[in-house]
Parts: C-alpha cells; sequence; structure tokens
C-alpha cells in the first residue's frame, strides 16, 4: 500500500513538474490584429466622420471624436494569412456621401509569440495626411499618442 501511494505521488510530482517551466507563462493577451493610429492634425472638423478599416474581408467601422489622435482596431481571425494584402482606410465626413480619405497599402502581419508556443499575426499602421496609410510609425503620432496617454492619467497627489 505504501509503495502505491508513493508511486502515485510520484506521478503527480512528475506530471506538475512537466507542465512547468523554467519561466512562467501566462498565454493571454496575444490577438490577431491590426491596429490604426489616425493623427487628424491638417483635416478640418472630422467629429462625428464615420470612418471603415477593412482588411482580409473584415471590417470595422464607428465614428470618429474630434480628437488629435485616434485609434481604431480591427480584429482578425485566429489563422489570418500573414500575407494579408491590402488593408483599406476611409473616413467619410458627416452629411457628406463621399469619403475625404481613402487610402489602402498592402500589409505583411508580424508574428507575435505568446510565450507558451503559441501566438498571433498583427501590425501596427498609421495615417497622417502627409504621409498616408503606413507601416513605418512617424515620430510625428509617437509623439501624439504619448501626449494623448499623458492626457488620460489622473493627476498625482503630492506626497
Amino acid at each position: 500500500m505504501r509503495f502505491a501511494v508513493l508511486v502515485i505521488v510520484s506521478a503527480v510530482t512528475a506530471a506538475a513538474s512537466a507542465c512547468s517551466g523554467p519561466k512562467p507563462c501566462a498565454g493571454v493577451g496575444v490577438t490577431s490584429q491590426i491596429g490604426l493610429m489616425f493623427l487628424q492634425r491638417g483635416y478640418d472638423d472630422l467629429g462625428g466622420a464615420a470612418y471603415e478599416l477593412c482588411a482580409g474581408g473584415t471590417c470595422v467601422k464607428g465614428h470618429l471624436e474630434q480628437a488629435d489622435i485616434t485609434h481604431v482596431n480591427l480584429p482578425l481571425a485566429d489563422d489570418v494569412d500573414p500575407d494579408l494584402g491590402a488593408v483599406r482606410f476611409r473616413v467619410t465626413p458627416r452629411g457628406s456621401s463621399s469619403p475625404e480619405i481613402d487610402a489602402s497599402s498592402d500589409v505583411k502581419l508580424i508574428r507575435q509569440s505568446d510565450g507558451c508556443g503559441g501566438g498571433a499575426y498583427n501590425r501596427g499602421l498609421a495615417f497622417t495626411k502627409e504621409g498616408g496609410l503606413t507601416t513605418k510609425i512617424p515620430s510625428s503620432v509617437s509623439v501624439a499618442w504619448r501626449d494623448h496617454v499623458k492626457s488620460l492619467a489622473s493627476p498625482s497627489e503630492p506626497k
């Protein structure tokens, strides 16, 4: 009997140790998607304008707020082809029937590991009036996003 308990405990310990690795593995938060940062600088009032971001037969639609920078996220299927092809971004001002912005760019997705043997494909894009739709994020977009995030932070209380 004592031998049987020892064998069971050894088997459970071996199984548990086989599941653990040298570093923790969360496997959370990695999804296939396209993220677009839209710098509205240079455009007249786009508050309320309709936007559409499409790729691989999937689209996301919404309305813009008047802001210096806007982030649009397009979720993609987990089994998306990394050679995605054309990504299209359109913005139609409120009250207009034709888009003021209608841009597209061929995009190859980048694999991001989840650290657990899995992962997803994604890509960050930017759109500016001067540069159009691009995978190369201009510094003006990075600065605008940093300033936007800082503006959302609650002020620290003095110590």
